[in-house]
């Protein structure tokens, strides 16, 4: 396991693009003692330390089109666009068991991103005992306008994305001199000023911080990509992303573009494997290269 930080995007259903990434990992063995997910990416990050490779686009595939899961069916029966019950409860506890044990048993650290409502900042919850912290998971993932808000010990979140979309700033302050990061948005991507600043106003009028932070997510996005790639310029940075731009949009139903995504993913991993071996020789292992 490298002493090294996994930071990984969010990004709706285009998460499969980062499943792909880690399914290939894990054929490698290769772990990190640090990990960060932002919405899709915490829900990506659970399967991989649990090393229950392929279960995550198995989902994805499987259970898009059953409205329990997404959809407005979904979002008028129960406040949220992707049914909490069914994806936190109904999924990993009876449909396509999560392995609690071998999750447990990881030796390093693993963080769900989320926003305060209340304040507008990021919080990074730990992701240990996943019978509790599944909903620090939950929170992260929960899209403003389409999701209830989730509380956890007295405070309301949601998706960690509003307040920091790509915690590299986080993973380094934790002490990681490297940093794999894993984006879902294609080379060259720039995030555009948000549309929906009235409907945030209306749906959350005594938010104001989060509302704020919300509206302005844009230029903290594009600040962040400028300061990746100075990290990678520099050698502390290895980033894995799209090539291009494809079909595949946060809430996508179609399973043969699922699957191509993935399958991009975990193509750019195989591909760029010897260079990330490089990238992370003179970083430290736990034991010996991979545990």
């Amino acid at each position: 396991m490298y002493q090294a930080g996994l930071v990984l995007e969010g990004g709706g259903m285009r998460g499969v693009y980062t499943a792909g990434v880690l399914d290939y990992f894990l054929e490698q063995n290769l772990m990190f003692a640090n990990n960060y997910g932002v919405s899709a990416g915490a829900v990506m990050l659970c399967s991989y330390l649990s090393r229950q490779k392929e279960r995550s686009i198995r989902i994805y595939v499987d259970y898009m089109n059953d409205r329990r899961y997404c959809g407005f069916y979904s979002l008028l029966t129960t406040g949220d666009l992707f049914g909490a019950k069914f994806c936190y409860d109904e999924v990993p506890n009876r449909l396509v068991p999560f392995d609690y044990e071998t999750y447990a048993a990881f030796p390093g650290r693993a963080f769900a991103v989320v926003t305060n409502v209340c304040t507008g900042e990021a919080e990074y919850l730990p992701m240990k005992e996943m019978h509790t912290d599944i909903q620090a998971v939950r929170a992260s993932a929960s899209m403003p306008l389409v999701s209830r808000m989730v509380k956890i010990n007295g405070k309301r979140y949601l998706d960690g994305g509003i307040a920091d979309a790509v915690p590299l700033r986080r993973s380094i302050a934790d002490g990681n001199l490297k940093n794999v990061v894993i984006l879902t948005k294609e080379v060259g991507y720039v995030r555009r000023p948000s549309s929906a600043g009235f409907l945030m106003r209306l749906r959350y009028p005594t938010r104001g911080k989060m509302v704020r932070r919300m509206l302005h997510r844009h230029e903290e996005y594009n600040e962040t990509l400028s300061f990746l790639d100075k990290e990678e310029a520099a050698g502390r940075a290895f980033v894995i992303r799209p090539k291009k731009k494809g079909e595949v949009g946060r809430i996508e139903k179609d399973p043969n573009k699922l699957r191509a995504l993935y399958l991009e993913g975990y193509e750019d991993a195989k591909a760029c494997y010897p260079a990330l071996l490089r990238f992370l020789s003179d970083t430290p292992c736990a034991v010996d290269k991979h545990v």
